[in-house]
């Protein structure tokens, strides 16, 4: 029962104080739940629940920032408008800062709304809202809208902090990938420059990151017989690591029983095919030489030719078949051969060395490549190497844009 007896200003000043109780209240259920780390969803629940029940909104759309544009995130009341014209007509709002009245506006889809309330960081909008059916007192007003900008600001805040830490996460999860790949390859890729009287190799591996995913190896069959490859495994991370590993492993294993190089390249095939189901594939040169018949047998699978140097002649090895993982059944499969000379160099490399970009008018491309090979084809395989990186950093002036691999064999 009303006290006749109490003045009608002591009746609306209770009523302020019990409206600003729930407002705060409000807020403080927002800030607890935002630091039980409630789910997006669950957030945006309880701000629509405030603004309906407590602050008597009956239209409601809400647009956060992201890649650019603005996704509408929560909505409820009237008749819901196309994204794309709600992302349209807040931008063209784009330079107000604080809640703005819309009843004169002459968007046909903003005039449907009563205010348009922006969130600014700095001077990066991050979302807008919109407002209608609102109902509340000229006195109250001012109070009523500062009160949802400070809701909506404070769940966008807590959802931009919530994409901070995820996109940390993610940054940590990747380099974590990213070492434990480059520790995986470190093991799989030879650390020593091999010499004997049969044959002197030298190596360069230039990762563009931390991790790639070239390949080589070397392995000495026998005492007449030794045999190397060089490949390139689609993909980076982890994943490829893995892929590199596997394939290092099946290579070793089919290298140990089988003599014919055709062979070995099936198995490794269908290998890879079993490993990633055709989402991978790895270009792969891979070649055998017998010192008492001078013979090199090769199959080149979609790799960069390699280069054989001899007695002022260049030429390039592309018999072979496609990429290895491509198919199931390889659709061609040829192996080469050819008699080496002693003193012949063999160039191999991977597709980031031809990557490289030029500087400026400067050119770069296997035409360019056999003529240095042509000029310094009789230098040690170390210093063939190291001259080919001084003529890349010092002449042609440019910058590596994918790994670099390099595996020069001076056949004696």
């Amino acid at each position: 029962m009303q006290d006749i007896n109490r003045p009608s200003g002591e009746d609306e000043l209770i009523q302020l104080l019990l409206k600003r109780q729930s407002e705060l209240n409000s807020l403080l259920e927002v800030t607890n739940a935002i630091n039980k780390n409630t789910s997006t969803t669950v957030l945006i629940q309880m701000l629509e629940v405030i603004l309906q029940n407590h602050l008597h909104v009956g239209r409601f759309r809400f647009l956060i920032e992201k890649d650019n544009t603005y996704a509408c995130v929560s909505k409820y009341g009237g008749e819901m408008e196309p994204s794309g014209a709600l992302n349209k007509a807040c931008t063209t709002l784009s330079k107000i800062r604080s809640p703005h009245p819309l009843a004169k506006s002459a968007n046909p889809v903003l005039n449907k709304y009563d205010y348009f309330i922006p969130i600014y960081h700095k001077s990066k909008a991050l979302a807008y809202a919109l407002i209608g059916d609102f109902t509340t007192s000229g006195e109250m007003l001012n109070n009523d809208l500062n009160v949802i900008q400070t809701l909506v600001n404070v769940v966008v805040v807590a959802l931009e902090n919530k994409k901070l830490f995820k996109e940390r996460l993610q940054a940590e999860r990747l380099q974590r990938e990213m070492e434990l790949a480059a520790e995986v390859q470190n093991m799989l890729i030879p650390l020593r420059v091999h010499k004997e009287t049969a044959v002197e190799i030298g190596a360069r591996y230039l990762p563009h990151q931390n991790v790639g995913g070239d390949y080589f190896d070397f392995i000495r069959l026998n005492d007449a017989e030794f045999l190397w490859c060089i490949a390139d495994v689609s993909g980076k991370g982890v994943s490829a690591a893995l892929l590199m590993a596997s394939f290092q492993a099946t290579l070793h294993a089919w290298t140990a029983v089988e003599d014919d190089l055709t062979n070995i390249v099936e198995r490794v095939n269908q290998k890879v095919i079993d490993n990633t189901k055709g989402e991978r594939f790895i270009t792969l040169f891979i070649a055998k030489y017998n010192q008492q018949t001078r013979k090199l047998n090769y199959v080149n699978a979609g790799h960069n030719p390699p280069i054989l140097y001899s007695g002022g002649e260049a030429v390039t090895l592309k018999l072979g078949t496609t990429m290895i993982g491509a198919f199931e059944q390889l659709p061609f499969l040829n192996q080469g051969e050819i008699d080496v000379e002693p003193g012949s160099l063999l160039f191999n490399y991977t597709d980031g060395l031809l990557d490289f970009e030029p500087y400026g008018d400067k050119e770069w491309n296997e035409e360019q490549l056999l003529d240095f090979i042509l000029a310094r084809g009789d230098e040690t395989p170390d210093n063939f190497n190291q001259a080919l990186l001084d003529h890349l950093n010092f002449s042609i002036k440019g910058k590596p844009i994918d790994d670099i691999t390099m595996l020069t064999l001076r056949i004696f």
